[in-house]
């Protein structure tokens, strides 16, 4: 999702940062390598295996709970999540700067030909050392992932901006490649012994418009296995939205469907080192109607059943109407659960903070109204029925 800056929250005051707890940043000995290899979650076939149970899940999506300065708020989203019965969080595990910001703003990297640096500060990783630590006490895994295609929150146009060269090229752009891999193996090793990571994510929504295909998947290929080699136990997937692929019976041939953003849905899928397959579904930016929904999810299931990994429709959202049309896509993921589907999570979670209601960009479903009984509490409840 292409997301505005959250000015709100980035310029609240840092909080004096807290001892990192051991079940984050521990070095791990090898009997506890191997009790937390056992409980990591992996694939079973087309679905997930996850606290011992090979079922559904469903999540959400908060972009912004890792930059979050107030320990409690924090807090009251996890449990807020846990109680609905949530699994699945997905959070920006990026945040790039080309310009050092005044103390206190939250930044976990900043750009810089002459020497990029990493902030493990208070107002930098350590932020999210909080999340990771306060969703494993709660049993809510989180996907975290390393750039944004997007400018928010500095993303391939930062690396542009430091190395040189356009977002397109940013994949093939050697000095770009070689910080983004110093940031990937900064964040994957510093959470060896967390058990709350469910898995890594190369990007948000990667494209390269105009590109050759295999620009994006030798990319993603060279990308998924360098971090198998720093984490060989943790899933990998990609992120991207599933453009590129082939429709079903009776499928109309839209843009999503087509490579035009460099993007082969089927091509990433059978890449080895990417354990599961990402779709996003934007009806309204991608120009079609919210009727598509449907067909969007049997194809990509039917496209992951052949691969024999599981599919997650990792975003979703509408504008106005959120249950109603909503509803539609959750019932359909759900019924396709047993062809491909392994679970879903809508774009975005929504609460009210101690600085007032978090982040609404049209797509925000909050805790406690009505559109979040239906599209959380219900659909929980539809998945254990």
């Amino acid at each position: 999702m292409i997301l505005p800056r959250a000015p709100s929250l980035l310029g609240l005051a840092a909080v004096a940062a807290s001892l990192l707890t051991t079940s984050v940043l521990a070095a791990p000995t090898a009997s506890a390598t191997a009790t937390a290899a056992a409980s990591i979650p992996t694939t079973s076939g087309i679905r997930f295996a996850v606290d011992g149970a090979t079922k559904y899940l469903a999540g959400s999506n908060s972009y912004w709970i890792g930059f979050l300065t107030n320990k409690a708020d924090v807090d009251l989203v996890l449990d807020h999540i846990a109680t609905s019965g949530l699994k699945i969080l997905r959070v920006w595990g990026f945040n790039d700067v080309t310009t050092k910001p005044s103390p206190g703003t939250v930044y976990f990297q900043y750009l810089s030909a002459s020497g990029s640096k990493i902030n493990t500060g208070a107002d930098g990783l350590q932020r999210l050392d909080y999340v990771v630590a306060a969703a494993a006490k709660r049993g809510i895994y989180l996907i975290v992932n390393f750039v944004n295609n997007w400018s928010d929150y500095g993303g391939m146009p930062a690396y542009a901006t430091a190395f040189g060269g356009t977002k397109e090229g940013w994949y093939a752009n050697t000095a770009a490649q070689t910080q983004y891999r110093k940031y990937i193996e900064a964040v994957v090793t510093r959470y060896t012994n967390a058990s709350s990571i469910f898995a890594w994510e190369l990007a948000n929504e990667p494209r390269c418009k105009g590109c050759p295909t295999d620009t994006l998947r030798d990319w993603a290929a060279s990308t998924s296995q360098y971090i198998k080699s720093l984490d060989p136990h943790r899933m990998v997937t990609l992120g991207d939205e599933g453009f590129g692929l082939p429709p079903g019976n009776g499928t109309t041939l839209s843009y999503p469907y087509t490579t035009g953003e460099g993007v082969d849905f089927v091509k990433n899928l059978n890449i080895s080192t990417l354990d599961f397959g990402t779709f996003h579904m934007y009806p309204k930016a991608w120009g079609v109607d919210n009727s598509f929904g449907p067909g969007w999810i049997a194809d990509h299931a039917a496209a992951c059943k052949a691969a024999g990994k599981p599919c997650l429709l990792e975003e979703y959202g509408v504008e106005t109407d959120h249950c109603a049309v909503e509803k539609v896509w959750q019932t359909a993921s759900i019924a396709s659960s047993g062809e491909g589907m392994a679970g879903d999570l809508f774009w975005q979670w929504g609460d009210t903070l101690s600085t007032g209601k978090s982040a609404d960009d049209g797509n925000t479903i909050y805790y406690g109204t009505a559109d979040g009984q239906c599209l959380i509490g219900d659909h929980v409840k539809a998945i254990v029925s």
